[in-house]
This record gives C-alpha cells, structure tokens and sequence, in this order.
C-alpha cells in the first residue's frame, strides 16, 4: 500500500513535465552569419514551421569555422529536439572532405529531419566589369590569371567549391576571397572590390533582378525559373558542369524517433504552406519534403560525390 501510494505521488508530479512535444521554443541553428542564404532560408523556414508546430522557432546563428561552428554545437545539445539545424549541402557534403579534423560525424552524430529546398547557385559578376557571357569570362581569365577576385560566402561553401571546380573545367586562375557571411561578399561584388561570385539564390536573385549585379549563368542541371533566360554553366560552353545545392533540417544523433516524425510532419507542412511556397518561388528554388530517410540517402550520396570533385579537383582552404 505505501509502494502503491509513492507510485501515485511521483506520477502526480511528473504529469507537468511530461507535457506533450514541444512546449517551449526551438532554436533553429545557422551555421552561417546573419544575412547568408542559409539564413534567409531559416528565417522563412523557421516562420512557416513554428506555425505547423504552434511554437516559437528562435533563429540562433552560429557562423565560423567554415560552417563547423554551428554544427558541432547541434551535434553536442541535448537529443530532445528543442535544438535544430539548416543544414545546407556544404555542411553535410563539402565540409567534412576539407576540414581535418572535423570535430563532429556527419552520419553518426546527426539525425535527419527533412529536406527543405533544391536550387541552384548564381555565377554572377560585378556591374563594373566588361563580362555579359560566360566566354568572356573565361576568356579574360585566361588571358589575365590570377587578376580575377572570385567571392565567396566562407571557406568550404558551396559558392568555394563551385568557383574551384569552375576554375579547374575552365583552365583558368582566378584568385579565391572567402567573407564571413554572404551579404559582405555581394556588397563588395556590387562595389567593384571582387569581380566574380557563385552564391545561392535566395541570397543574391534581389540584386541580380534590380542589376546591381549581372547574372551569367546558373550552377543546376537545368534553368532557374527565377531566371529563365540565364543559361546554365553547362549550357554556356563548359560542358558537364553541373552543381545543383540542396538544405536540409537535422538534429542530434540519438533524437527519439516519435519527435523525429513529429518534426518531419510539421517540416513538411511547413514546406507546403502558401507562405513558404510563395517565398521560395521568389527565388527560384524547388520546394523539398519526403523522410528523414530520404534525406539521410541524399546526404550520403551526395557526400561520396563531392569528395571525388574536391579530391580530383584538389581544393584546400585557405
């Protein structure tokens, strides 16, 4: 009788704390500075899956080490789903082939939610230079190694390695400027100070379309609809180019499975939402969606791949 009773007093006072998933904000890691794409994509993201979920999404950016910093910081919080991360494909596939060590595991130490967007990046070039083609481009640096200043949003980006691998199918010499963050390379690329830049739609598509910069050529397989007269890499004469990006949403390895799904139902609400749709149709990504296991495939997949490009193309950060 006193067992039983005991047993009928602790379970009076854990009712309050076992309130059901979440009931408190998440914070939404951003492995990049204030005003990258990535951050973009969080905030719009993180607006449409608070409502899907009825909680505050806390946008939480934690830039640096070549996107390193942010997501060891996911991979060592608590697994109970109150701390998440946008994960863009530099995090997932580029970093771990250029950072040694890496502090974190991308497979063992992570849990994939969902996938948020597939795009593309922009190959752009300052308004201050002659360039209007890819051809010309590629032709000046050729003629010019080494005098071309090529931007990018931080060592390990996609915008890094898509300029590198640019530069190795080209045969060119263009000299890499890696910033802390993707809005101070684009004001420099707009000034003059840089004169070429790859960086992801979301972020560079407004000054793209107001001809603060001028687009060139898209990084996909295919043309952006945000831009359905700019051609892509490929199109524009350097034959099998192709690096199409991809974010998703991930958490702590070892995240209880009943809050993964809850997660990955309220992400994928989320994404169909009229607000984020209308959002990333601005840009011109393709909305994302499907399983954690989908995106654990992706990443795999992808992984295997850009380690063969940074290891054929031998890049290294700086």
């Amino acid at each position: 009788m006193r067992c039983l009773l005991a047993l009928l007093i602790v379970c009076a006072f854990a009712s309050p704390a076992a309130a059901e998933f979440p009931d408190r904000p998440i914070h939404l890691v951003v492995p990049q500075a204030a005003g990258s794409a990535t951050d973009t994509l969080g905030r719009i993201f993180g607006a449409a899956f608070g409502d899907a979920l009825g909680q505050t999404v806390i946008i939480d950016d934690r830039p640096g080490g070549a996107l390193t910093v942010g997501m060891d910081y996911t991979a060592k919080a608590p697994p109970d789903g109150y701390t998440l991360c946008v994960a863009p494909i530099g995090a997932l596939a580029l970093t771990s082939h250029l950072v040694d060590p890496l502090p974190y595991n991308v497979e063992r130490d992570f849990a994939p939610i969902v996938v948020v967007t597939r795009g593309q990046m922009l190959l752009a070039v300052s308004p201050t230079t002659p360039f209007y083609s890819v051809k010309e481009l590629i032709d000046y640096a050729k003629a010019n190694p080494g005098k071309l200043l090529n931007a990018s949003s931080s060592n390990g980006s996609p915008g890094h390695v898509d300029g590198e691998l640019f530069k190795v199918m080209t045969g060119t010499t263009i000299v890499h400027v890696p910033y802390k963050g993707g809005a101070a390379a684009i004001n420099d690329l707009i000034a003059g100070r840089v004169q070429v830049m790859f960086e992801s739609l979301n972020s560079i598509a407004p000054f793209a379309h107001s001809g603060q910069v001028r687009p060139l050529a898209v990084t996909g397989e295919h043309r952006s609809p945000a831009f359905p007269d700019v051609p892509t890499v490929a199109e524009a004469g350097v034959t099998g180019y192709a690096a199409p990006t991809w974010t998703g949403i991930i958490a702590p390895a070892g995240t209880p499975k009943p809050i993964i799904d809850k997660l990955n139902a309220a992400a994928n609400k989320a994404l169909q939402s009229d607000a984020f749709k209308s959002k990333i149709a601005q840009i011109g990504d393709d909305i994302g969606g499907g399983t954690p296991d989908e995106l654990a495939a992706l990443i795999s997949s992808e992984y295997k791949k850009w380690g063969e490009v940074i290891e054929r193309a031998g890049i290294k950060l700086e």
